[in-house]
């Protein structure tokens, strides 16, 4: 049989094992219909294909709404089993499993793993080889499903797929009769082209096979036998598989040709379906600084008007409301990653990635179609003109010229032409990071608005698809990227006023959209002055509306059950003295979140599951979002509602949607990380309006005590788990050292323990947490948690993914600064206690890290100099420690050598001037000195980035004692690599490295300065010779750091006059001191050349004690 022929492609030929049947208990669950899938046999009878059929049939219709803990790995078995049972040459059959394939991998979110993959591919494309072309279809669609995040594993059957008879360029093909299979076909395409970072990625030809399949298909117009939506769907998945391409960084456009036809069927497609918009282009762009004819023809006056043209009727017209049928698979909102394709939301909330492009709900894009219902005559008046013209607010439903099933088509037909115009920006976002800008610009008036003569058609331009698309999700984008805090006041007023009656629509989607723009306007450049004025408006202001299906705002706290301990009670201490008005938009959401709906669902509300009394869930999450953003920007208002909203963190985390309760924890984050901000040193905010540490160990213990503890223990959702890490590391350090003990050992059992975790996510999240947890003032001197996190971290750099290396980095060099807090402590005791062997094993980690990435190396030499700064003597004399000191020292002038970030230069020269602190160390004697200098005196004279050689010049200054500078001959080097550095502080062409030029120029000076408060007898000739030659530019320097050190300009270095000016008294009383050789002339001329720019500074600055020595003054 040819199923079993296929079997033989999995390794040994026999099926991964099936886990076993789960206890009774179970009933009709996935495991027990997994068990009697397996215990079938391949059977060619008619009573065994009808088995077959009902397991099929029972596993389809199974609810897989929890996930029921089914793992991927049975999931994958189950498949490879239920292809083994299904002969190709049982048509029925085949499109049977086709279905589950396609189900169950989308449905339980499911990546087939690389041994079962190849078996089922086998299978797959053996069959769409072997069997009747009306299965084509659902074989495709599963076929899809197994290749989505998996191209890079297909690489064996690429030839069969994609070679120049390969299946899906047949298939693909505009001569393929039957459309939906075409499309399909171009949906198996583009999910083998999306690329999955970490992996590798399609061979040649086949990235330029597949860019050529999808350009044709956005080239060929639209066939007679297709319909519009189907039409929309190919369109979609093309420009799905081009982002694809270009955003796995493969695809170089270098071809004019091919650069040029790619954007002009870009341009077409964000033009798709916008009425009065039939836009004709050439077949390609070519460069040019003139503006390109467009084609279009002139606009003509319409005819006769379409329902989504026609005018409002200002009488108020009872809106009649009819309850639309919303399939499952419907989709509510666009997906926002660009590594996955348009998909339909399922029950819990969550988007599936393999499905097609399949339509949003009717006003998911454009909520044109629906009247503007303010409170009164007065509030539609104060809208502003340029959206009394929007095209999305003409009409009410009553006034419809079509039929329920005509409307609903029209809608249907929209959304999906928004996805297409949707995805058409996305790609061109693509397109443009993956050229140059050089080339870009060739091609700018094709797409941005020029200035066209009086009287001329104005062109098409991406400011026109702005104005034109009647999407609330278009405009978030446009307030997100609008430079608001530098335009004139009122326009984000206008803009509030025109979305505010929305958020109480009927249609969920219309309420989700409008959410979602609030959200953009509170995000954008926060915190405006504008933006607090609009959300301390009154509670009830434009909010009125008879479409109305969220909850009343009169009542905010009867959701509440009795308060369990003193936290409802103490939350009024949450609000500061001089607090602001309450916030509208905080408490509209919080009542979207938690408050029951008024009435039932409404027909669109595709997130509304059954017997649910609760907001849809992407009104909810979207809500929560938007608390987050307040939270984020607008902190003074949202910690008036601390204690509420801790309570709705608590609820949200303990719901069973993961959605839900991930949003919950973001939220949480947010919240913590504004209590942070309060009490940095830094902060404006005034003691009185802080919210007061006793609240703050309030609210985490309500949320210690609540469902975070859980919601960390979630192993099923390693996402949430991430996310409850990140928000327990926001815990405000003065808040953890009030906790009850129990709880603050629970914290640290639970981030340590799940550092082990077999998941990246969560593993990065705990060793970021643990980083921050390290610097505790409660927590540091604890020598067992500093070494148990020690343990940990040192675990974690050694983790094959960058991101967890990264973060453990980080927390590395956290854990390392807490060395040196501890060291600079009067008690001892800690550097007694803590172990040598842990030393040497974070030296020996920090070494390896080193040599890795930039994103670990950064701080893995950060932490290399800390811990050469904190070696005791004890440590140094040990044989032991002698060979990695010598390593660690050449890592780091290694690294400060390196062509590296200038963020690891940075750190790297900063850990050279740490190890220079250490007086244990032997610096100047050692072989290792002079190779360290010549390193920061290469940098501070050569390196383009002027921070680094701030940093260098800093290092350079740090030695106390002449003897860590080494012989003459090195002090020498160091002292002219220090005036070439001063002589060249100018010399740069990046603009951007101007800024610096003063701080750079002052540090050269004090590390000058420096040097000859420590000269001794036999380093004055070579000081002497540098001034003979460039003394006029040394001395205005000097004077210049004088100067600027009165006037209290230049930060990074010690301001006031006396304290730079005794600078160079120290160092001239020193010289004074020095007993040079009979005869020598040096000492005289360097005195004489400090008294003299002395002398100078006090003159030009009028000061009356220039002639007065250091202790008169």
């Amino acid at each position: 049989m040819a199923a079993m022929q296929v079997a033989g492609s999995l390794p040994g030929g026999q099926a991964r094992d099936v886990p076993r049947e789960p206890p009774p208990e179970q009933g009709s669950g996935f495991r027990c219909l997994s068990a009697r899938l397996c215990a079938l046999r391949p059977d060619d009878s008619s009573s065994a294909r009808t088995e077959i059929h009902l397991l099929f049939d029972q596993l389809i219709s199974e609810n897989y709404g929890e996930g029921g803990g089914v793992t991927p790995q049975d999931v994958s078995a189950l498949l490879v089993q239920a292809c083994r049972l299904v002969p190709l040459n049982q048509n029925h059959l085949v499109s049977k499993v086709s279905q589950l394939i396609h189900h169950l991998l989308n449905r339980l979110q499911v990546i087939v793993d690389e041994q079962n993959l190849d078996f089922l591919l086998a299978y797959t494309i053996s069959a769409i080889q072997q069997c009747s072309s009306w299965t084509h279809m659902e074989i495709l669609q599963a076929l899809a499903a197994l290749v989505y995040c998996n191209g890079s594993k297909c690489q064996k059957y690429l030839p069969d797929l994609l070679g120049k008879s390969g299946i899906l360029m047949k298939l693909s093909d505009s001569a393929q009769p039957d459309p939906e299979v075409r499309r399909a076909a171009v949906h198996c395409m583009a999910n083998l082209c999306l690329s999955v970072p970490g992996q590798p990625y399609l061979e040649e030809p086949y990235p330029n096979i597949c860019f050529q399949a999808f350009l044709t298909t956005l080239q060929s117009p639209k066939s007679s036998d297709m319909d519009d939506i189907t039409f929309c769907m190919l369109l979609q998945n093309a420009l799905k598989g081009i982002q694809s391409l270009l955003n796995g960084g493969k695809m170089k456009l270098t071809q004019t040709e091919e650069l040029g036809a790619l954007l002009a069927v870009l341009k077409k497609s964000m033009f798709h379906g916008l009425p009065g918009l039939d836009i004709e282009l050439p077949p390609v762009l070519y460069p040019t600084p003139l503006p390109q004819c467009d084609g279009r023809p002139p606009v003509k006056p319409p005819q006769s008007e379409s329902s989504a043209s026609r005018p409002a009727v200002n009488k108020k017209k009872k809106s009649k409301v009819k309850s639309r049928k919303i399939q499952q698979g419907e989709e509510e909102e666009e997906e926002s990653s660009s590594e996955r394709e348009a998909a339909p939301i399922t029950g819990s909330g969550r988007e599936n990635p393999r499905e097609g492009s399949t339509p949003c709900s009717p006003s998911s894009l454009g909520v044109r179609g629906l009247p503007v219902e303010g409170s009164d005559q007065a509030g539609r008046d104060r809208v502003s003109a340029p959206f009394r013209s929007a095209n999305w607010k003409r009409v009410s439903s009553s006034e419809s010229d079509y039929s329920d099933a005509e409307g609903g088509m029209q809608s249907k037909m929209r959304s999906y032409q928004a996805k297409v115009r949707q995805g058409a920006l996305a790609c061109f976002l693509s397109t443009i990071k993956s050229i140059e800008k050089k080339v870009l610009y060739g091609y700018w008036s094709a797409f941005v608005p020029d200035t066209p003569e009086l009287g001329s058609p104005q062109s098409v331009s991406l400011m026109t698809l702005t104005l034109k698309d009647p999407s609330p999700k278009c405009l978030a984008n446009l307030v997100s990227n609008s430079p608001y805090n530098r335009l004139k006041l009122s326009l984000l007023t206008k803009v509030w006023n025109q979305i505010k009656p929305y958020i109480r629509h009927k249609d969920v989607n219309v309420r989700v959209s409008s959410l979602t723009l609030l959200g953009a306007i509170v995000s954008t450049h926060a915190p405006l002055p504008e933006v607090q004025l609009l959300l301390q408006q009154p509670c009830s202001s434009g909010l009125s509306n008879s479409n109305s299906a969220t909850p009343h705002l009169s009542t905010p706290d009867w959701w509440k059950k009795a308060p369990s301990g003193p936290f409802l009670e103490e939350a009024s201490v949450s609000s500061p003295k001089g607090s602001p008005e309450p916030c509208w938009l905080i408490r509209l959401c919080i009542s979207t979140v938690v408050l029951p709906k008024e009435d039932s669902c409404s027909g669109s509300d595709a997130g509304c599951a059954a017997g649910s009394t609760y907001e849809p869930s992407p009104m909810r999450l979207e809500a929560l979002q938007v608390l987050a953003h307040l939270a984020r920007g607008y902190f003074s208002m949202a910690q008036v509602y601390l204690m509420e909203l801790g309570e709705v963190i608590c609820k949200c985390m303990g719901e069973a949607d993961p959605s839900i309760q991930l949003h919950g924890a973001k939220l949480l984050e947010e919240l913590g990380t504004g209590l942070i901000q309060q009490y940095k040193p830094d902060s404006t905010v005034a003691s009185d309006q802080r919210v007061p540490v006793a609240v703050v160990v309030m609210f985490w213990t309500m949320m210690l005590n609540g469902p975070l503890p859980g919601a960390l223990q979630n192993s099923e959702h390693p996402t949430l788990q991430a996310s409850a890490c990140d928000a327990l590391s926001s815990i405000l350090p003065e808040a953890f050292s009030g906790l009850p003990s129990d709880r603050q050992i629970l914290c640290i059992t639970m981030l340590l323990g799940l550092n082990d975790s077999k998941n990246r996510l969560v593993k990065a999240a705990t060793s970021r947490a643990l980083g921050v947890y390290v610097l505790f003032p409660c927590l540091r001197q604890d020598v067992i948690f500093v070494a148990d996190t020690a343990n940990a971290i040192l675990m974690s750099l050694q983790d094959k993914s960058l991101n967890v290396r990264a973060k453990a980095a980080w927390s590395l060099g956290n854990l390392t600064d807490t060395l040196i807090v501890n060291m600079e402590t009067p008690d001892p005791s800690f550097q007694e206690e803590f172990s040598g062997l842990l030393l040497l094993k974070m030296l020996q980690s920090a070494i390896e890290a080193s040599r890795d990435k930039d994103k670990v190396k950064s701080n893995a030499v950060r932490a290399l100099g800390n811990l050469l700064h904190f070696l005791q003597p004890s440590h140094i004399e040990k044989p032991r420690f002698a060979e990695i000191i010598e390593e660690s020292i050449q890592a780091l002038i290694s690294t400060v050598l390196n062509e590296a970030a200038m963020k690891v230069r940075w750190n790297a020269c900063y850990a050279v001037g740490n190890v220079f602190k250490n007086p244990a160390l032997p610096l100047g004697t050692a072989p290792w000195t002079s190779q360290a200098y010549n390193a920061l005196t290469s940098v501070v004279t050569s390196c383009k980035n002027f921070k680094v050689r701030i940093r260098s010049a800093t290092a350079l200054s740090i030695p106390s004692t002449r003897e860590q500078y080494g012989p003459a001959e090195q002090y020498a080097q160091i002292w002219n690599a220090l005036v070439i550095a001063l002589q060249k502080s100018e010399d740069t062409t990046d603009f951007l490295e101007f800024k610096y030029c003063a701080s750079l120029r002052t540090q050269i000076c004090q590390a000058l300065i420096h040097l000859l408060s420590l000269a001794g007898a036999s380093d004055l000739p070579c000081i002497r010779e540098t001034l003979e030659l460039n003394g006029d530019m040394v001395q205005s320097f000097f004077l210049q750091f004088l100067k600027s050190g009165a006037e209290g300009d230049d930060t990074g270095a010690p301001h006031g006059l006396l304290e730079r000016d005794q600078m160079v008294r120290a160092a001239l009383e020193h010289l004074r001191s020095n007993q040079a050789p009979p005869g020598d002339s040096a000492k005289r001329a360097i005195m004489d050349f400090l008294e003299d720019t002395l002398t100078i500074y006090f003159d030009s600055s009028g000061s009356q004690v220039a002639l007065l020595g250091p202790t008169d003054r």
